[in-house]
């Protein structure tokens, strides 16, 4: 197993700090609305990953945050606390919020077929943890108290600027000019462990402690989590690029000085969704949902299959032609496989299952390459050997792509009554000579996987589920 690590900059040979046994850490949803798209695919990539250490041979144990206080509008120190913004703009209780939010994303990655982590725990369960180690980092010397709060002093910790690959200088002149100065901070970088000051009275949530009563910075969650919940040594921490400067570097700073060794081996960051005009985040207005997609006719495992044709470090640009295509691609190859589930014969070739596995194995080994194991995929499809050989392989791979390639969905009465009212209007509209319509309805019919054939005996329709 080969994979990029963000850390050294380079693909390097994967090697866990247990033999077999991997600890994986992902940075989970600040739960205060629906997770966007973009977000989704680094949880697509993340679920590829540990199934596909699984599929080799490894054994992964991943833990996983929620963060239901402390994440800054900033993403840095500065600005509102974006589960107080959520709550006072819904009228509801920072805890109803995350509550509500967490379901939903939970019920987005079941929708993904994402796997949840073996651990997630939310960053309001860890408050005790989190006061241990900020007193152990003041006693060190790695933080120290200014106006009410504590910060971690990042000059007191020399590789700081390791992970991000810059220096100081180059960072500073990096800062954009409208960025808020924390004038309680010895140096720019220096980040929050516990925030008291009555500039955040607003957060409702607030704990005492030997600093104050207040609450936890947003870098300091996931160390913690991943360190109590995984222990000294971590194999690979995951999350989205735009996590890599200041979160992650900020858990390195921390987790290090605690610890008094090196943390985690490998960073794993998965790169943006972008549209045309550029990237798209709930931060910037384009709150783009997977309910959304889904109104618009569009099946979630195909949004899993339209991100998997593109390698997790490069931008993939989202558009709704793109996800057209996508879909008409997962058609055909639902229907290919359909027939072969459906003609199944022949002995099991074990030499075949073998060769194809390899080829499968190495697809995900180099540097996890979901489009060649889709290839992959593909070529044993089209193969001259038995159908049975076929299916068992289809099966198998799909422990890892889970893209339901062999799964009959049930078709509910209502779904049917809305096929037949569409090819209504679409008869009607052909009567009316008004062709464009018909072709728009065979369109949207086509989008939620209905095939319609215009015959002498009337229209017919096959629903590829």
């Amino acid at each position: 197993m080969k994979i990029y690590n963000s850390l050294t900059r380079k693909v390097e040979e994967f090697i866990p700090h247990n033999k077999k046994e991997v600890t994986m850490y992902t940075c989970g949803p600040t739960v205060y609305y629906y997770a966007h798209i973009g977000n989704l695919r680094t949880y697509i990539s993340e679920d590829i990953l540990e199934k596909g250490l699984n599929y080799l041979g490894y054994k992964v144990k991943r833990c996983m945050n929620i963060t239901d206080v402390g994440h800054l509008t900033g993403d840095s120190d500065t600005g509102n606390d974006k589960m107080s913004v959520a709550a006072k703009k819904e009228k509801k209780s920072v805890l109803d919020i995350a509550k509500f939010y967490t379901n939903a994303f939970y019920k987005d990655m079941e929708k993904l077929n994402n796997k949840i982590p073996d651990i997630v725990s939310s960053a309001t369960d860890n408050i005790d943890k989190y006061i241990e180690m900020i007193e152990k980092l003041l006693k060190d010397g790695y933080a120290y108290k200014s106006g009410g709060n504590v910060y971690f002093d990042t000059s007191k910790f020399p590789n700081y600027y390791e992970l991000s690959g810059r220096s100081r200088d180059e960072m500073l002149l990096a800062v954009r000019d409208d960025v808020e100065v924390d004038e309680k901070k010895k140096n720019p970088f220096d980040f929050g462990l516990w925030f008291t000051d009555s500039k955040f009275n607003e957060q409702q949530l607030k704990w005492d402690s030997p600093f104050g009563v207040g609450y936890p910075g947003w870098h300091i969650e996931c160390s913690v989590i991943a360190i109590s919940n995984l222990g000294e040594y971590l194999d690979i921490h995951c999350g989205g690029i735009d996590n890599l400067f200041p979160h992650h570097t900020n858990e390195i700073a921390q987790s290090e000085s605690y610890l008094g060794h090196k943390w985690c081996k490998y960073w794993v960051h998965m790169e943006f969704l972008n549209d045309k005009s550029g990237k798209m985040s709930k931060s910037n207005g384009d709150s783009k949902d997977l309910n959304s997609l889904i109104e618009k006719g569009y099946d979630p495992i195909v949004y899993r299959y339209f991100c998997l044709q593109s390698h997790y470090r490069k931008t993939l640009v989202y558009s709704l032609e793109g996800l057209d295509i996508a879909t008409n691609a997962y058609n055909k190859l639902k229907r290919k496989i359909n027939f072969i589930k459906n003609n199944r014969d022949g002995e099991i070739d074990d030499e075949a299952i073998e060769m194809y596995q390899n080829m499968f194995k190495d697809a995900f080994s180099n540097d996890m390459n979901t489009s060649m194991m889709l290839t992959v995929l593909y070529d044993v499809i089209k193969s001259d050997i038995n159908n049975n050989t076929k299916y068992y392989l289809i099966e198998d791979f799909d422990k890892v792509l889970s893209l339901n390639l062999l799964k009959d969905e049930e078709v509910s009465s209502e779904f049917l009554d809305y096929v037949n009212k569409k090819i209504e209007e679409r008869n009607k509209a052909k009567e009316d000579k008004n062709y464009k319509l018909a072709d728009e309805i065979r369109e949207e019919l086509k989008l939620q996987k209905v095939i319609i054939k215009d015959t002498r005996e009337g229209t017919t329709f096959e629903v590829l589920r």
